[in-house]
């Protein structure tokens, strides 16, 4: 009888330790994961609470003290400060120069979407940038290349509606007129206003990232645009 209670009470101690190292390997995985990601401080703080109080791994919660602000977060907060602060002078501009129903911004996950319609750069059907708008791009590039946004990775992006090219054999389908209309406000951020061509990347979307249905004359007038999108430095990494 006292064998059996003496092989119970070590099986329960292999049991204790068995659990104590599986709860060890996941802290150890929760901290890889903070290591090699952005996390949002609340979030971490959860996580690591559910740890603590029970087991005796994190006797009172002293082993991992997370501070109010983590870097990452004061990074983020210093991406969106600037950004709201580019947004609003971009808007003011627009609004000077009457053109802030063709000239949009928003901030969303991935940055600041500056949303050009086609008519602003471009005649119908055609990509070759318009000498009047080109005064634009030039403001564009003056404060792109200002100490606080000259390392942000810049993306331009074309869109189409989804009327097929009937008369030109130069753009045969939407995939080329999105696409050289992209490259050629590329080019000329480069070439005519000394944007460093390792921050841009340009793409053609066609028709299929519409921002409203092409169902009337006036929703595909919004989906005929030219968007210059400036990353949040948590989007970069992502970028080629």
């Amino acid at each position: 009888m006292r064998k059996r209670k003496k092989e119970e009470k070590e099986n329960a101690q292999e049991w204790l330790t068995t659990y104590s190292d599986m709860v060890t390997l996941l802290l150890c995985f929760f901290i890889l994961l903070f290591s090699f990601s952005e996390i949002d401080a609340q979030k971490f703080r959860t996580i690591m609470s559910s740890f603590q109080g029970g087991t005796g791994v994190l006797e009172s919660g002293s082993a991992m003290d997370i501070p109010e602000e983590l870097e990452g977060d004061v990074n983020v907060n210093a991406d969106e400060d600037e950004l709201k602060e580019l947004k609003d002078v971009i808007e003011e501009y627009a609004k000077n120069i009457g053109m802030e129903d063709e000239i949009t911004l928003k901030i969303e996950q991935r940055g600041l979407v500056i949303r050009f319609m086609d008519s602003v750069f471009f005649d119908s059907g055609k990509a070759e940038i318009k000498s009047e708008s080109k005064e634009i791009l030039h403001y564009m590039a003056e404060l792109l290349n200002k100490k606080e946004f000259k390392g942000k990775l810049i993306k331009i992006e074309g869109h189409t509606d989804s009327d097929p090219i009937v008369y030109s054999t130069t753009y045969p389908t939407n995939w080329e007129l999105s696409s050289t209309r992209a490259t050629n406000v590329l080019r000329y951020l480069i070439e005519s206003e000394g944007i460093d061509g390792d921050r841009v990347s340009s793409s053609g979307y066609s028709f299929y990232r519409p921002v409203a249905s092409n169902n009337t004359k006036e929703n595909k007038a919004k989906n005929r645009r030219v968007d210059i999108v400036i990353l949040k430095s948590s989007y970069e990494k992502w970028e080629p």
